[in-house]
This record gives C-alpha cells, structure tokens and sequence, in this order.
C-alpha cells in the first residue's frame, strides 16, 4: 500500500458517511496537474499507479475548495491533499463553444449562475462514483443550498438526459424543470428554438 493512500484511508476511516467504490482503483496526475482517482481505466499516456484494494473510500461530507469552474456543471476542487473535477450530476447545461466553435445560447449565463453560487466557497458533496472523463458524479451544497438543483430552478440547465447513476433520485429536478420552463426562465426563454445540450453536441461534436 502506497504511503499516500495508506494516509488517506487512516484520515477518512474516521468519517460516517463516505462513498465506497469497489474494485481496483487508479491514482495519476493529468498535464495541469490535477490528481485523479477513479475505477475506469486511466489514459495510457500517463504514469499510473494501481492501488491494489477492494474498496477505496472518497471523502464525503468534508468541505472543498473550488478552484475552477469550466462551464456551468463542471468545477475542478480540492481539499484533504486531493485536487479533482467534478461533473454536476444530474444536470445538463448549455455548451460552451471549444476550439472557435461558436457557444451555445445561455452557457455564458449558466456559468456564471455556477460561479455567484460557489465562487469563493466551500462546497460539500453528496458523490454519485465516477462518470465520463474520470470525473466525481457528485451533487454540490453550499450549506443546504443544492446547487445542481438551483441550477435548474433558474433556467439555465435541463434533466441529463442520458444514464444516471443507479442512486440518484431525479423527482425533484424534473419538477423543477417544468416550473422554469412553465415560467420561461433562463434558456426557455427561446420557446422553438431551444436546443438541448445533447442535441448540440450531436450537432458540434
């Protein structure tokens, strides 16, 4: 067992509310710098190192440190010597334009929703494992406060649309969604011309 996760695991065994992952782990850092700990395969171009448990435990209930906020359902944290990205889970909001690609209508808007709720302060995480691009399936709180769920109530993200992790329970986020759009907030401003973030990634992959 390596030393760092040995600490790791001394540190959050004292912890009651955890997720638990099963199975073979992965440890490496990215380009930027970031460490990732994730259950999927990690990327070939980069120096890995295998932790050879049945179950790795991630820090639930602990605050974080935003560091980064990509675009409305992406932050990058930090906090007990880790430094990850999170994906908002069960959210979807408007795309952000890559490579001079032009940025969907109401990203901007999303994004800075993201940041007024988060910006220099500590976030709490209710952790749905690991999705796509090994990041934390995660549900964020600024005390009470759901912002993935503040996110829909304004407008400016819909219900993903795609598979969602076995745990999470959407009731709330699918009213809250009909609630903003019954009241035209945010994106449903645009009426027949809404296109949802799925469907503009299909069509500017």
């Amino acid at each position: 067992m390596s030393p760092v996760f040995k600490t790791i695991c001394m540190v959050l065994s004292g912890l009651l509310a955890c997720a638990v992952l099963s199975g073979f782990m992965y440890s490496w850092t990215d380009p930027d710098g970031v460490k990732h700990f994730s259950n999927i395969a990690p990327p070939q171009d980069r120096e890995t190192q295998q932790l050879f448990e049945d179950k790795f435990i991630l820090p639930r209930g602990h605050q974080f440190k935003v560091t980064k906020i990509f675009d409305g359902d992406t932050i990058q944290a930090e906090g007990f010597g880790l430094k990850f990205k999170i994906r908002l889970v069960g959210i979807d909001t408007p795309e952000l334009g890559k490579k001079k690609q032009k940025n969907q209508p109401y990203s901007q808007e999303a994004k800075q929703k993201l940041s007024r709720l988060i910006h220099e302060k500590t976030i709490g995480l209710k952790q749905y494992g690991t999705g796509g691009y090994n990041r934390v399936l995660a549900e964020v709180f600024v005390g009470s406060t759901n912002v993935n769920l503040e996110i829909v109530r304004s407008g400016l993200a819909e219900v993903y649309r795609g598979k969602q992790p076995n745990e999470f329970n959407s009731d709330l986020y699918f009213q809250a969604e009909k609630l903003a759009k019954q009241s035209q907030k945010g994106m449903w401003r645009q009426g027949t011309a809404y296109i949802s973030p799925r469907q503009w990634r299909k069509k500017l992959p």
